[in-house]
């Protein structure tokens, strides 16, 4: 069960999103990364009275939390605790052949940032696990304590495109043979003395890259998501549109090449799908204050044609 919290999750460039999927009545939308809610609630409003939201997510204890939220929309609303990537089969499912509109928001929830136990932020004391689907065995405390020095500066270095990924596996590797790892300050101590003063990226955490690469790897976000980006586009309707939000380059990277791969042959009439977003659209200044969980967010949007 999800536990309660003090706060509720502000999702980011609502307005955009809903300006490009233009939800209406009678429609069907996916949120495949639904979070706490917010984007649906936002897509449930403008869609009223009959508009339906099909809302999927990995983290069980998340969904509870979006469950609550969208209380008042119940009879519009099919929450699946599944895979993005499941997308086709979870529609088949639900009998639902093609949809008005899809939302991938790559980023994490508010919930699992603050809830100390998740594992995910250096900023509380928690066991290392940064599991999205709790379900699974593989952890970050896992990883960190069982690597080899080799295979984790690569994993450092290619998810978390951190420059002192060596260093910090050194560490890591001597620090473990005192004890194992097993908490995220503990971890985020050691990589914070490993990185000269003069060398730490300003406006955020030494850990930050380090902790990113570990929670790509635990729950293998990159791998399935050019498949889950291709999957999706099969199941719009003509005229319906996916909306993706990237926090980091190596997502938006994706984002961006399979997009452009998508659209190719869109020169030669053969193309199914057209891009509606040359470059990402950013968050503007008033909500990067308001929000500063929303200074990287990258927002690339997709038509299907035919």
């Amino acid at each position: 069960m999800a536990l309660d919290h003090g706060y509720k999750h502000i999702p980011v460039l609502v307005q955009e999103v809903v300006h490009f999927l233009r939800p209406r009545t009678q429609g069907i939308y996916v949120d495949a990364t639904l979070g706490e809610g917010g984007h649906a609630e936002a897509v449930l409003r403008v869609s009223a009275p009959s508009g339906r939201l099909i809302g999927i997510d990995r983290d069980a204890e998340v969904l509870a939390v979006a469950r609550r939220r969208l209380a008042s929309f119940e009879a519009r609303v099919d929450l699946v605790h599944g895979e993005a990537a499941s997308l086709r089969s979870i529609l088949d499912t639900l009998g639902v052949p093609l949809v008005d509109g899809i939302l991938l928001d790559l980023g994490l929830s508010s919930y699992q940032l603050e809830i100390a136990e998740r594992g995910f932020s250096f900023a509380r004391e928690g066991p290392l696990d940064m599991r999205m689907n709790r379900m699974t065995e593989q952890t970050a405390a896992r990883l960190i304590n069982s690597l080899g020095e080799p295979e984790l500066v690569d994993l450092i270095q290619r998810y978390g495109e951190e420059r002192w990924a060596r260093r910090i596996a050194r560490a890591i590797v001597r620090a473990r043979r005192r004890a194992s790892l097993q908490t995220t300050r503990e971890l985020a101590a050691i990589i914070t003395q490993v990185i000269p003063p003069s060398a730490r990226p300003p406006r955020i955490h030494p850990a930050t890259r380090t902790f990113q690469a570990l929670r790509i790897a635990v729950n293998q976000e990159l791998s399935t998501l050019e498949e889950c980006l291709s999957g999706a586009v099969a199941c719009l309707s003509p005229g319906a549109r996916l909306c993706v939000i990237a926090y980091h380059s190596l997502e938006d990277r994706i984002v961006k090449r399979t997009f452009q791969a998508l659209t190719a042959l869109q020169e030669h009439r053969l193309s199914q799908v057209q891009l509606l977003t040359r470059k990402p659209m950013r968050c503007s200044l008033a909500e990067r204050q308001a929000n500063p969980r929303a200074r990287s967010a990258k927002l690339r949007v997709l038509e299907r044609l035919l």
